[in-house]
């Protein structure tokens, strides 16, 4: 037999009794597992579902954790076998600059929307603003929260710049209040005035009695006085009690004799004969 043909054969030989058998063994470790480690991410579904965690973020948190440990498990098995990792790990550290410079602002979405979920600056129906964007919370997704606004169109804010501004949560108090100004004429009754509209918030069933109503003189206008009424009242019956109130009291003014001053202006005609 020619000596290359031996060394040849030699060397297949040590390759099948050292090398062959660390593939075959770290072929049998990743296939069991990556067995393993699908039995234990479904076991981690099933029970955060049976908790009521939310399913949006469960599922995400539940997919990274699997490509995280199938990767870890392919790395070291690439070892195993003793292939030099270095290289590997380093291709992979760049993937991974790559791709976040690439989903940049879906990751940004991402972690605003883990950090809305942790912190709950607001929740599932209640009234926000936000974004230059007011309404009514529908729904808050990993990525994005759903907004209605009043007049029933649909908003989805981005959660990356949501996290990170201001956010206006008219609902998670409870309470609210009514903050509302009136004028009347300089030569008006002021006294009855402030009466009126002191028992008009007084005699409303959703106006609070247990808080302070406060009913004054806010300022001298250039045509007319300024009255300025606070009120208390449910946040669900915020719009229900001002719009009252304001009806009520143009009623009740125009019943009483109170004008209500309008801007005008009066024109002098001089004439030189």
């Amino acid at each position: 037999m020619p000596e290359k043909l031996r060394n040849l054969l030699d060397n297949l030989w040590n390759w099948a009794t050292h090398t062959g058998v660390r593939v075959i063994v770290a072929l049998l470790i990743i296939f069991v597992s990556f067995k393993i480690v699908n039995w234990v991410c479904r076991k981690i579904e099933k029970s955060g579902k049976k908790k009521n965690v939310d399913k949006t973020i469960l599922k995400t948190l539940v997919y990274v954790l699997k490509i995280v440990l199938k990767c870890l498990i392919g790395v070291c098995m690439i070892g195993f076998v003793g292939i030099d990792t270095s290289g590997i790990t380093a291709l992979i550290a760049s993937l991974g600059v790559c791709v976040g410079l690439a989903v940049n602002g879906a990751l940004s979405n991402l972690a605003g929307g883990v950090l809305i979920l942790v912190t709950r600056p607001f929740k599932v129906d209640d009234f926000i603003e936000a974004q230059g964007v007011s309404g009514t919370v529908a729904d808050i997704h990993i990525t994005a929260t759903k907004v209605i606004t009043g007049d029933n169109k649909v908003i989805y804010l981005p959660n990356g710049a949501l996290s990170s501004g201001t956010i206006i949560n008219y609902s998670e108090r409870g309470e609210r209040r009514v903050d509302m100004e009136f004028s009347i004429a300089y030569d008006a009754d002021f006294e009855k005035a402030q009466a009126i509209v002191r028992k008009l918030a007084e005699d409303h069933a959703l106006v609070l009695k247990d808080k302070d109503i406060f009913v004054r003189m806010g300022a001298h206008g250039a045509s007319a006085i300024q009255i300025k009424a606070r009120v208390w009242t449910k946040s669900a019956d915020y719009w229900t009690v001002y719009f009252d109130l304001m009806e009520g009291v143009k009623r009740a003014f125009d019943e009483n004799g109170i004008e209500i001053p309008f801007d005008q202006l009066d024109v002098h005609v001089k004439s030189d004969k």
